[in-house]
């Protein structure tokens, strides 16, 4: 098993030169449609883009080694931006790099204990919504940049889709968004024209990031300003990139260690918080343009950090003149490609239910701008759902024998929380009959509320002076009874 992991990896890593050259062409592309994203998201957090930026670089690096999912490319993320951003505005961010810190200890014991196993419980409904919101979010953080602007960047905008979309029809051995970029900087260099750059969106690197400690006073006080806001940051970051690998495995039809990944990214946020850097995790947009342009292997993951610190420190007035239309437009078709256009059709062909709960994720999510509050949302109306749907599953037959003078009550189904009233209101409690059967041979008893409902209608019956027998429980249900239920042992 251990020799099947370590082949597994190396292939991880390198499957062919081929293989190689769609990575690191497919990385280059990732980190184009990264900096605009993650200088937006260092203002939501409030603190200046190089926070944001030498933190991707940290994270990605670190995640190219110890990710669990291959061709993820992460960073500094909005929603764990808005997270972030009460405690940098109530404290600064000193405060806010050792609650990074903590957020990826927490993160690393989350993977060891393997409660990676909690995202089973998110349903393809949710998954869907989740992804259909955050195409919406994408394409929404896209309008800011064509606002008050000159016809100029509508007119790059539409020249970049016809480069993204078009040119594959010649040739695929470049990613078209990577030409899209180079043609479009050349052009504004030979054209001057009133667009705005990558310079405007904000202050970029000078220096490598260089190791430091938070320059805080440790002690609970702080702990007990900052441990909260840590966790908050954790949970976000471990759900976003769950789904995020989820979504990878998918479209490259693969499996992935979630639980690698989420130790993975613990420590990639323990180093990003020693560099200086806001706390990140798996961003969905990003890796689908990854994906969707050949990136497969871990090479697509580091290239996309050793690109970024390439970018912004040594062809730093080359990136500063990068059209933002530019950037838009493969931003604008990151949004196009993640959406998942047949949900719209399947909203009329799918069970009601599956659909509502689609819908509630997309709603929650982009009214709120908070992936975590939009799948919390969707996997409680998933989980109300399919309560409601075994319950009615559970079915209570009766028959009465006159020569015996004794009723039998036949329940089938699943008797659990949901189910345990209406089960005990089928039995009649003023009944005539000298005894009572109950069957429940066809039955399964799940959990304290299902016993206690049996045992109080015992208890009941009993009490009218009815002979009450219990007959055919299951070995599970009868250690459970055994545990809580004293009438039913006697």
């Amino acid at each position: 098993m251990q020799q099947h992991a370590l082949t597994r990896y190396r292939t991880e890593w390198f499957s062919g030169f081929s293989d190689l050259r769609r990575d690191i062409l497919a990385g280059m592309v990732g980190t184009f449609a990264l900096i605009p994203e993650v200088i937006a998201f260092s203002f939501v957090a409030g603190v200046d883009p190089e926070v944001g930026l030498f933190a991707s670089f940290v994270i990605s690096i670190v995640l190219a080694f110890f990710g669990g999912r291959p061709a993820m490319i992460s960073g500094a993320a909005g929603s764990v931006a808005l997270v972030a951003a009460a405690l940098v505005a109530s404290h600064g961010l000193q405060y806010l790099l050792l609650a990074t810190l903590l957020c990826g200890v927490i993160q690393v014991v989350f993977g060891l204990l393997r409660l990676d196993v909690l995202m089973r419980f998110v349903s393809k409904s949710v998954r869907t919504g989740f992804v259909n919101a955050l195409a919406i979010l994408i394409f929404a953080a896209q309008l800011p940049q064509m606002m008050d602007v000159t016809w100029h960047t509508y007119a790059l905008i539409g020249a970049g889709l016809a480069i993204i979309y078009l040119l594959p029809r010649l040739t695929t051995a470049i990613p078209s968004p990577l030409i899209c970029i180079v043609l479009l900087t050349a052009f504004c260099a030979v054209v001057p024209m009133p667009v705005r750059v990558v310079s405007d969106l904000g202050r970029l690197p000078e220096a490598l990031p260089a190791l430091l400690w938070p320059d805080v006073a440790l002690s609970w006080q702080t702990l007990a300003v900052v441990a909260p806001y840590a966790l908050a940051m954790a949970m976000v970051g471990l759900l976003e990139s769950m789904m995020t690998a989820s979504v990878v495995d998918e479209l490259t039809e693969t499996t992935s260690s979630k639980s690698m990944e989420c130790t993975g990214l613990g420590l990639a946020n323990v180093a990003a918080g020693l560099f200086g850097g806001i706390a990140g995790c798996g961003m969905i947009g990003q890796t689908v343009g990854n994906v969707r342009f050949g990136g497969r292997g871990r090479v697509s993951t580091l290239t996309a950090g050793v690109f970024l610190l390439v970018l912004m420190v040594l062809l730093r007035p080359w990136v500063a003149a990068v059209p933002v239309a530019a950037l838009v437009a493969i931003m604008i078709m990151v949004s196009a490609e993640t959406f998942s256009w047949s949900s719209l059709r399947d909203v009329a062909r799918h069970p009601k239910v599956s659909s509502a709960v689609m819908l509630a994720t997309v709603a929650v999510t982009v009214a709120t701008h908070n992936l975590a509050a939009g799948v919390a949302v969707g996997v409680l109306l998933s989980g109300v759902f399919f309560a409601f749907k075994v319950m009615r599953l559970m079915s209570v037959a009766e028959h009465y024998d006159e020569s015996s003078d004794t009723r039998t009550y036949t329940i089938t189904g699943q008797v659990f929380f949901a189910s345990a009233d209406a089960m005990a209101d089928r039995f009649d409690l003023r009944d005539t009959a000298r005894r009572v059967r109950i069957d429940l041979t066809a039955a399964h008893l799940w959990d304290v509320t299902a016993v206690a409902a049996l045992d109080g209608v015992v208890g009941k019956l009993r009490r009218h002076g009815i002979a009450v027998e219990v007959v055919g429980l299951n070995q599970a249900s009868a250690v459970l009874v055994d545990r809580s239920a004293p009438l039913l042992q006697g």
